[in-house]
C-alpha cells in the first residue's frame, strides 16, 4: 500500500489554528471603507455571557459566516461584527448561582463587589465565547469587537432611549407584568 503522508484520521488541531491565526494575522477578515465597493454588513446577534456557545449558535454564526463569506467573494466592501451581550437577569442569576455554591448571596457581597463578581463572570465567559467564534472558524473583524455594556454601546442605547422618549413613544402606565419575586424585577415575556 502507497504511503501518502497523510492521517488515517482527521486532526484538526495539527492545522486549523495555526491557518486561522494565519487569516487574523494578515488581516483578511478586517474591512475598511472602500468607496469602490458596495457595503456589506452583518452585526453578530450578540450571544449571552451566561455559558458558552450551544450547537444553535454554531448554526446561525455558520450561516452568517456563509453569507459574508460569498459576499467577500463577490467583491462586496465586507464587515461582520462580532460581540458579547451582557445579558443582564440572565448573568445575574448565574453568578447568585455561583454565589449559593459558597453559601453567600448578592446581599452577603454588597452592591459594589457583586458587581465586581459579574464583570470577573463578563471575562471569563465573554473571552470563552469568543474564542469558542474563533474556533468556528468566524470571518468576523476582530478588531470591532463589542460588548453590549461598551460605553459607545450605552451611549447610543441611553441617546435613542432620550430621543424615543421626548417623542412619547415611551411612556409609564399601569400594565400587568411578568416580576420575579426572586430577583426583584421585571422581566420579558421570555
Amino acid at each position: 500500500m502507497e504511503n501518502t503522508g497523510l492521517d488515517k484520521n482527521y486532526n484538526p488541531a495539527s492545522f486549523e489554528d495555526r491557518i486561522y491565526k494565519t487569516w487574523t494575522d494578515k488581516g483578511y477578515f478586517h474591512a475598511e471603507v472602500d468607496p469602490d465597493k458596495k457595503p456589506f454588513t452583518i452585526v453578530i446577534p450578540p450571544p449571552n455571557v451566561t455559558g458558552q456557545l450551544h450547537m444553535g449558535h454554531a448554526f446561525d454564526e455558520t450561516l452568517q459566516d456563509i453569507l459574508i463569506r460569498y459576499k467577500r467573494m463577490q467583491g462586496y466592501s465586507t464587515l461582520w461584527v462580532p460581540g458579547t451581550d451582557h445579558a443582564g437577569i440572565a448573568t445575574q442569576i448565574k453568578v447568585e448561582a455561583e454565589l449559593r455554591k459558597e453559601g453567600l448571596t448578592r446581599y452577603d457581597l454588597g452592591r459594589e463587589r457583586f458587581i465586581e463578581r459579574v464583570w470577573d463572570w463578563k471575562r471569563d465567559y465573554g473571552s470563552r465565547i469568543i474564542n469558542q467564534l474563533k474556533k468556528l472558524g468566524s470571518s468576523c473583524d476582530w478588531e470591532r469587537e463589542r460588548f453590549t455594556m461598551d460605553e459607545g454601546c450605552s451611549k447610543a442605547v441611553r441617546e435613542v432611549f432620550v430621543n424615543l422618549y421626548e417623542k412619547g413613544l415611551i411612556y409609564q402606565c399601569p400594565r400587568i407584568i411578568n416580576w420575579c419575586p426572586n430577583c426583584i424585577t421585571a422581566l420579558s415575556n421570555e
